[in-house]
């Protein structure tokens, strides 16, 4: 899927360096989040193909292995939702079971020639991808796999779809590595969370830096913090485009939009929140 690593240079970068090193250094427990389900899905997949590729790793490899991926066929890559990978007498409709979790333990019991990979995602009635949350994926059946989770067999990869951490279980979020994939549709580019510290953030002084750390990291706690990141990136954007003609302040704002960004991929890499935060909030004050 070459669109993919054109839309998401640093995530496919990472996985790809990741999975290619000798020691094929990737998490047991992987967790996407964002508006666009399909989008993670589809990483999703492209993951699953990098770990079983048997060919040259070439974006139209037509190895057996990647052939079946693309093609939905590939016996250890399994999507798991309310609707998908349920045991025949397992009658639920509207959430991931306990029998669901069952078969996959005893499924684990068994060897594979292959990396196995398991999607948890959610499905609407016409089959698109959604997230989960605590409504289709319970307590329940979350708890039940939570040892597997945290000790699976060797060559087994979890991946797990969602709109908002917050939507998960606090056990499935800290036993996973956490990226967000940023939509790449068109959305609303609102700002209004950040508008009342930001509004004369360019006009701070160096003293003052430490009180407009202590605001963004507030919010970043309250919420979470790739959203305020993103609303950071919406008003800047939306400054930068008011003073397109002020040569000096559009330098300034483009070098701080830089900076946001990086922070972001900061938290991709799951560096200490409250680190990212501030050096973020010391590039956008001591370079005014």
């Amino acid at each position: 899927m070459q669109y993919l690593s054109d839309k998401y240079p640093f995530l496919m970068n990472y996985f790809k360096n990741a999975i290619l090193n000798p020691e094929k250094n990737i998490a047991h427990c992987i967790l996407f989040y964002g508006s666009d389900l399909q989008a993670q899905y589809d990483i999703a997949l492209e993951i699953a193909l990098m770990l079983n590729c048997s060919g040259d790793h070439s974006p139209d490899c037509q190895c057996l292995n990647c052939k079946w991926i693309r093609e939905n066929k590939h016996p250890a890559v399994i999507t798991v939702s309310k609707t998908d990978s349920k045991p025949s007498d397992d009658t639920s409709r509207t959430v991931i079971s306990i029998e669901q979790a069952r078969m996959i333990k005893n499924d684990l019991l068994i060897s594979s020639d292959y990396h196995r990979v398991y999607i948890f995602c959610d499905k609407d009635k016409d089959g698109n991808v959604c997230g989960l949350n605590e409504q289709n994926f319970q307590t329940d059946a979350a708890n039940s796999l939570l040892k597997t989770f945290e000790e699976p067999p060797n060559n087994t990869t979890f991946i797990f779809l969602t709109k908002d951490k917050s939507d998960l279980i606090s056990t499935i979020v800290s036993r996973s590595q956490s990226f967000y994939v940023p939509s790449m549709r068109d959305e609303d580019r609102d700002f209004d969370l950040v508008t009342e510290i930001m509004e004369n953030y360019l006009e701070l002084e160096k003293s003052q830096v430490l009180d407009f750390n202590e605001k963004i990291y507030n919010l970043s706690q309250e919420y979470d913090s790739e959203y305020v990141f993103n609303m950071i990136q919406n008003y800047l954007s939306a400054l930068l485009k008011e003073n397109l003609e002020n040569k000096p302040l559009k330098i300034k704002l483009i070098s701080d939009l830089k900076s946001v960004e990086k922070a972001k991929k900061e938290l991709q890499l799951n560096m200490n929140t409250q680190t990212i935060v501030e050096n973020l909030c010391y590039d956008l004050i001591l370079n005014n």
